[in-house]
């Protein structure tokens, strides 16, 4: 097999994430509403400011000049960069702080990208050299080795929304463990039109695994008051925990597409009524 036929993959991808931030700020800057140019906000969670310096051209910067390149393929990049494509500028939620993280908030100029991250450090790290992005710490009350016992008893508490989801809520609910009780007010206050779930880690006993982050989720989707579906996007479902708590809350009814190791639910509104699926 010749080589030469076959560049480095890590340099390809820093070309593919390029050429997708290229084309987001085309379509947003050039095509979409002058209500959009003003591309970032920064600042404080409650005190946005547009800047001069566009997240899109710091992305940019970064992949062109970086060979640590974004986690997901390619295709699974592109089904939520095409989602993204229609309903940016958007409210998006993203767990987990990571390599693709410029990528996810360039992809959604004009909104409010927001980054959920269990370690502190990792967050600082990050933030030291891409101050524009939104993130916070987050810790969890569960681990990975609880799963099938958290699974098996989340029936027996009303809080978590047995008898109804539009029963159940994740702000300051201690009773059920599930629920993701100290996240920013933002996160509460905010409805997501698009949840990205990538962390936290999952792949050791001690870790907290994605059993909240999974329901939490689907708790804000399915008690949206706002018109149209939360568009929920899961990675790593070839993990059996991730893909049994797909199945359990996020529902294969609302599963929409996926690819690789991606699912994609369009989760609609319970409307006062129904479980989680």
């Amino acid at each position: 097999m010749n080589p030469r036929l076959f560049p480095d993959r890590k340099i390809s991808a820093a070309f593919i994430v390029l050429a997708l931030i290229g084309t987001a700020l085309f379509i947003f800057t050039f095509i979409g509403n002058t209500t959009t140019t003003n591309l970032v906000c920064t600042g404080t969670f409650n005190n946005f400011h547009s800047t001069q310096s566009p997240i899109q051209l710091r992305a940019i910067l970064h992949y062109a000049t970086s060979k640590i390149v974004p986690q997901q393929s390619l295709a699974e990049i592109t089904i939520s960069f095409n989602v993204l494509k229609t309903i940016s500028p958007c409210n998006f939620l993203v767990f987990g702080l990571g390599h693709d993280s410029l990528m996810w908030a360039a992809f959604n100029p004009g909104g409010l990208t927001v980054f959920l991250e269990e370690d502190p450090k990792w967050v600082q790290t990050v933030l030291k050299t891409a101050p524009d992005l939104k993130a916070a710490h987050v810790s969890y009350r569960t681990q990975l080795s609880e799963a099938d016992e958290l699974m098996r008893t989340y029936k027996s508490e009303p809080e978590c929304g047995v008898t109804g989801v539009t029963k159940a809520y994740v702000r300051g609910n201690t009773r059920c463990k599930l629920a993701l009780t100290g996240l920013p007010e933002v996160v509460y206050e905010k409805e997501w039109d698009m949840i990205m779930i990538d962390a936290p880690r999952g792949y050791f006993k001690e870790a907290p695994g994605r059993m909240s982050a999974i329901y939490t989720a689907a708790v804000m989707a399915r008690n949206r008051k706002g018109s149209g579906v939360t568009h929920v996007f899961l990675h790593d479902v070839d993990r059996r925990v991730e893909k049994s708590y797909a199945e359990e809350f996020l529902c294969r009814k609302y599963l929409k597409d996926g690819t690789g190791r991606l699912w994609h639910f369009e989760i609609p509104p319970a409307n006062g009524t129904g479980g989680f699926c």
